[in-house]
Parts: structure tokens; C-alpha cells; sequence
């Protein structure tokens, strides 16, 4: 854990550990709640708490072990080229798993670097498996994302967050890793950081 960026360190666990977006939070556990999680679509700048929230919600659908056969995480502006990560999914969402859960769940981040045809492919996929599977597209730009693909997800805008949300985990961090650091410090990280939680913790470690 020694070289481990803190940013990956100090990831929330669960969804009660995330620093902002109560409203959001919120009406996904009351989907899960309800059973009735849709696809979702996460949008906003970077450092805002999307991939974040997607992970400590797998972690709290799926054991560690239920993890490795319900969870696939994709960039998909990754360079293999989209035929490969289409593939990919198609893949994993047409196997059987040994575990009881029958809802797969597919992260697709980067969402926004896909072309449209390579949307188009993705939202045939979804179709075909809704029964089985939840998408989750991260990205920064909802305007890059089409509209057939926006119309069949619940989108959720992730906004800068304010320096009242952030200080308290900077606070955690700080006191877990044992930085000595003036409150004036901690400020200027804050300014520099500019509403993203992940700046924050790079400019600290």
C-alpha cells in the first residue's frame, strides 16, 4: 500500500463515504433498495466523485468474490479500438455466472471518447441483455453522449464540489498519513484544487 497514489488509497468504500452529492446518493439507494437500479449515466468534470460512486455501489451489490464474475470496468477510450471492448462486453454479458446475483453490472468510463457508431453498436447491446445487465457510462461531456443512449439511462450531473464538502476527507487524509500542514496550506490546496477531490489529493501526496 506504501506506493499506492491516495487517490486509490483512500477511495470511499461505500456509498456513505462519499464527500458530496447527498440528493444523488440518495436516489440510488433508494433504487437499490427498491431492487430497480437503471442504467445510469454519470456527468461533470473530472474529480467529482463519478467513478467513485459507481465503485462503492458495486462494492455494496457484490461480495469480493461475486466482484470478479458481476462487475466488467472499461475505458472506452481505450486503444485496442472499440470492437475490442464491445467484444468484450458482449462477452461477459452473454456468460453464465456460478453466483446467484443475475444482474450484471458493465463501467464504461470515458464514455464520452466513444464515436457514434460506437455508441449506436453499445446501445443494441444494452437492448438485448437489459434483463441481465446495468450499463453505468462515466463522462465528462453529456452533450458527446446520443441521445438514443441518454434516453435509455438515468443521468446524474456531478458538479465541482465546494470546499465545504472536500475539507473534511482532506482532513482524514492529512491525519492518516501524518502530513504536517498549516491551515493555510490546506486552503491554497483547496483554491488550486478548484472542486476536484482528486487534484486535492495529488497536490497533497
Amino acid at each position: 500500500m506504501a506506493n499506492l497514489p491516495w487517490i486509490e488509497k483512500y477511495r470511499p468504500a461505500t456509498l456513505d463515504e462519499l464527500v458530496s452529492h447527498k440528493d444523488i446518493i440518495d436516489t440510488i439507494k433508494r433504487y437499490m433498495t427498491l431492487g430497480e437500479l437503471p442504467h445510469l449515466l454519470f456527468y461533470g468534470p473530472a474529480g467529482t466523485g463519478k467513478t467513485s460512486t459507481i465503485l462503492a455501489l458495486a462494492k455494496q451489490m457484490y461480495t469480493p468474490s461475486e466482484m470478479r464474475g458481476c462487475v466488467l470496468e472499461l475505458n472506452a477510450s481505450d486503444d485496442r479500438g472499440i470492437g475490442i471492448v464491445r467484444d468484450e462486453i458482449q462477452t461477459f454479458v452473454s456468460t453464465q455466472t456460478l453466483h446467484k446475483k443475475s444482474i450484471k453490472l458493465i463501467i464504461l468510463d470515458e464514455a464520452d471518447a466513444m464515436t457514434t457508431d460506437a455508441q449506436n453498436a453499445l446501445r443494441r447491446i444494452i437492448e438485448q441483455y437489459t434483463s441481465t445487465a446495468r450499463f453505468c457510462f462515466i463522462c465528462n461531456y453529456l452533450s458527446k453522449i446520443i441521445p438514443a443512449v441518454q434516453s435509455r439511462c438515468t443521468r446524474f450531473r456531478f458538479g465541482p464540489l465546494s470546499n465545504e464538502q472536500m475539507m473534511p476527507r482532506l482532513q482524514y487524509v492529512i491525519e492518516q498519513e501524518n502530513v504536517q500542514i498549516e491551515s493555510e496550506g490546506k486552503k491554497a490546496i483547496l483554491q488550486l484544487a478548484n472542486g476536484d477531490m482528486r487534484r486535492a489529493l495529488n497536490i497533497l501526496q
